[in-house]
């Protein structure tokens, strides 16, 4: 489960698993109708920068909730540039991943995954 992985509270590595879980499932699906599209998806890259030092489980959460939102505004963007099925689809992703940021962060936005609405640790500009 990687740096998220840091083990917080027994309830906090469920859901850090069921949310590695759906990510992978999500991902999985995403290759799939990439690659029956003819296009090469690409390999994940092999580590990540953190957006911050995660050295305990308060830091663990924090960072689950700052990938959530993340995921979120990719979602978002998706849904935005979408139709269809696709659209529906991308719109219940979004939809998962606002959910669980606010189950790790215990706040939330009105319009999630959209840069604009983020809090103040997101690398979008201010409005």
């Amino acid at each position: 489960m990687g740096v998220v992985g840091v083990p917080p509270p027994a309830p906090g590595r469920v859901a850090a698993r069921s949310a590695h879980n759906a990510h992978r499932a999500r991902r999985d699906a995403l290759v799939r109708e990439v690659t029956d599209t003819g296009a090469d998806p690409g390999a994940a890259a092999a580590g990540y920068a953190l957006p911050f030092q995660v050295a305990d489980p308060a830091a663990a959460v924090r960072l689950a909730a700052e990938l959530e939102n993340r995921v979120a505004g990719v979602y978002s963007d998706l849904v935005r540039a979408s139709e269809g099925a696709r659209r529906r689809a991308a719109a219940e992703a979004l939809r998962e991943a606002a959910v669980r940021a606010v189950r790790w962060s215990g706040e939330s936005v009105a319009f999630p995954g959209l840069a604009e609405r983020a809090g103040p640790s997101s690398e979008a500009p201010p409005v």
